[in-house]
This record gives structure tokens, sequence and C-alpha cells, in this order.
């Protein structure tokens, strides 16, 4: 763990949201966002009940939600991965600022996307 001094403001970290429409696509965009060190930790959720608009008509759709711990630095290079992979036309990407946490949990989040980051292809 890095030493809680070194942590980014709160408000540089980010938790991003998106939903798969099954888990292996949902494994493949948390490994591959994982592998592009643009976030430090992806949670895979259980599967979720969403109804949307789409194309003028009201959708029902079985989705695995991913909560993506990331930072601002590190977002464009994250909104690309999931672009890349996911297969949605209009994949949901939402960015929540982080306004308090744990220090050393987001000195965490801070080091790991940081840390070998590679931009995004």
């Amino acid at each position: 763990m890095p030493d809680p001094s070194q942590s980014p403001d709160p408000a540089e970290v980010l938790v991003v949201i998106t939903n798969a429409p099954d888990a292996g696509t949902a494994a493949r965009l948390s490994r591959a966002v994982l592998e592009a060190r643009a976030a430090a930790c992806v949670n895979r959720l259980a599967a979720v009940e969403s109804e949307y608009w789409w194309q003028g008509a009201l959708e029902q759709a079985q989705e695995w939600p991913l909560l993506i711990k990331t930072t601002r630095a590190r977002y464009a290079a994250l909104e690309a991965v999931i672009r890349q992979h996911h297969p949605y036309d209009v994949p949901e990407i939402v960015a929540v600022p982080v306004t308090a946490g744990f220090a050393p949990y987001l000195g965490w989040v801070g080091s790991e996307t940081n840390t070998g980051a590679k931009p995004a292809e």
C-alpha cells in the first residue's frame, strides 16, 4: 500500500459505471481495462434487469454492471478501452467523482493506474 501522504485528492479518483450484455463480455471488458492499466480495480456485479429507451422503443434486458476505479488522468484511456471492446453501439460509460475516501485506498488507485501506464490503443 502506498504512503497515504502521497494519496491523490479524492476528487481525482473516479468510479466509472458500465454494463455488459453477458457475463463473458463483462469478464473480457474487465481484463482489457486492467491490462491497459486504465483502472486499478473492476467489480463485476451480478446480473440486473435494465429497462431503457432505445431508438424510440422501450427495451428490457439483463445486464452485468461493472464498477471501475480509476483516476481523472486515466479516464480517456479507460473510455477508449471500453469503446474498443464493448459490443453496444452506445455503451453506458458514466464517471462519478469520489468526494471522500480512505486515503490508503485512494493512493492505491492512483499508484496502480500510474505504474506502467500505457496509452490506450
